[in-house]
């Protein structure tokens, strides 16, 4: 990620040649090259394409039948899993977003019931006047996501493939450090993150216990105003920072507190200049756009905001008036795997690029990644998970493919596994479960009419 003052990151035949059986020995078939199967007769070659294609699976009769959830305590939240059951025994993974709530998706069943998955874009259509900004709109993003992954085990493909195809076999992670005031706490951590685990981008994460922890670091005006000893101390914090991964290592910064007004963002941000960081996140409430665009327009640092928006039309507006440097979406609440590629896909349309936010489990990560596959200008993935947290992550699902899901700070982009790459692992899932509800894809009937 480059500061703003740099680059922010056939043939045709005629005659008897075009006949029916040149054209489909020599296309593509849906994207997939034939290569040396141009002397195949037309029936091994239309064997050849859709090899892959689920055989217990005939897409264009799936139906849905039904949608469960169990909830999982994730990083200590609680993070509900969703699974979309059809008439061919092949089922669909969603995630509602990190404290959101079970019935955000639940509510919707009775609009999907009996509708083929594979229209995944229609349903999504029909779904999103349901959806919110926050984690309003992850509901309808988690079912999206679910429908995805349906249609990618149905054709036998990844969800990259469906989406148009992929730019890259591995995505970057960033890792976050939650706002650590104890530097010998924060420096081992830090160390066993870049050096050992081997991630090349960090994020301070929680910058306004920096702030808290410093006497006389707001003053208070009509807000809680950054005093100069506020800015010192972030300024500090920073510097030690810097100090200790130098300057060729990816560093963000995140979480203001109450101290996010224009003014102070202003002040902080010139303050900052010298760390030259890749971003300066949720400045302000994204809803301010002309502000932002004061904030962007006046600092060297790049201004990056988004996790809580739902839908790409705020985003269109905030590009639109160059008020940001990068989009920021978590596709669990902003509308799913399709809504944030088109998300990244307008940003890039306006020389902003696009980092993604993620705070779930492997559901979410696993489109996350499938998205930043197929996104050009995705260049960096959240991830939170850290040591023993792996473990856990990883356990609650089984991969159907050959790939890591993090390993030296990327993440895999699964080549040989359908839809999002994974099923449930039922054991590691059941020992996560949520003490306050112990369900596990139990009946929802009561969900199967519509209830206002």
């Amino acid at each position: 990620m480059h500061s703003k003052k740099d680059e922010i990151s056939e043939f045709q035949e005629n005659g008897d040649a075009c006949s029916r059986r040149s054209f489909i020995r020599k296309s593509a078939l849906g994207g997939i090259s034939l290569g040396g199967m141009a002397m195949a007769s037309v029936e091994d070659t239309v064997a050849h394409v859709t090899s892959n294609v689920n055989r217990y699976s005939s897409p264009s009769d799936l139906k849905i039948t039904d949608l469960r959830y169990a909830i999982v305590d994730h990083l200590d939240r609680i993070t509900p899993i969703i699974k979309i059951d059809t008439n061919q025994g092949i089922y669909g993974l969603g995630e509602v977003r990190e404290d959101g709530d079970k019935r955000n998706a639940l509510r919707l069943k009775s609009h999907i019931l009996g509708k083929n998955p594979c229209n995944v874009e229609s349903i999504f259509r029909a779904l999103k006047r349901f959806g919110g900004q926050r984690k309003l709109g992850s509901g309808v993003s988690a079912i999206e996501m679910a429908l995805w992954d349906l249609t990618g085990k149905a054709y036998g493909v990844p969800c990259w493939q469906l989406l148009g195809g992929k730019y890259r076999d591995k995505i970057r992670l960033y890792t976050d450090f939650m706002g650590e005031t104890d530097f010998s706490k924060l420096v081992p951590r830090i160390k066993h993150r870049t050096q050992i685990e081997k991630f090349s981008w960090i994020k301070m994460t929680r910058c306004f216990r920096i702030v808290n922890a410093t006497p006389g670091g707001y003053i208070k005006t009509t807000t809680d105003t950054l005093s100069e000893k506020g800015i010192q101390a972030l300024v500090e914090y920073f510097s030690k920072v810097r100090d200790l991964v130098g300057y060729d290592l990816p560093v963000s910064a995140d979480h203001f507190g109450a101290s996010r007004d224009l003014n102070s963002m202003i002040r902080l941000g010139k303050a900052l200049e010298p760390f030259r960081l890749a971003w300066i996140e949720d400045p302000l409430n994204w809803r301010m756009t002309h502000q932002l665009k004061t904030l962007s327009d006046t600092i060297e640092t790049p201004v990056l905001t988004g996790e809580n928006i739902y839908l790409k039309e705020p985003f269109m507006k905030l590009c639109d008036a160059a008020a940001i440097d990068i989009v920021h979406p978590d596709q669990a609440s902003a509308g799913g795997l399709l809504e944030t590629k088109k998300i990244g896909d307008y940003a890039q349309e306006r020389g902003i690029g696009m980092a993604q936010h993620f705070t779930g489990t492997a559901i979410s990560f696993m489109a996350n990644v499938h998205i930043a596959a197929a996104t050009e200008n995705a260049a960096v993935l959240e991830f939170h998970q850290e040591g023993e947290e792996i473990a856990q992550f990883e356990s609650m699902v089984n991969k159907t493919g050959d790939f890591s899901m993090v390993k030296d700070g990327y993440a895999d982009v699964p080549i040989d596994a359908p839809g999002l790459g994974i099923e449930i692992n039922e054991e590691g899932l059941k020992e996560n479960l949520h003490p306050m509800d112990k369900s596990y894809f139990a009946p929802t009937l009561e969900w199967n009419t519509w209830i206002e």
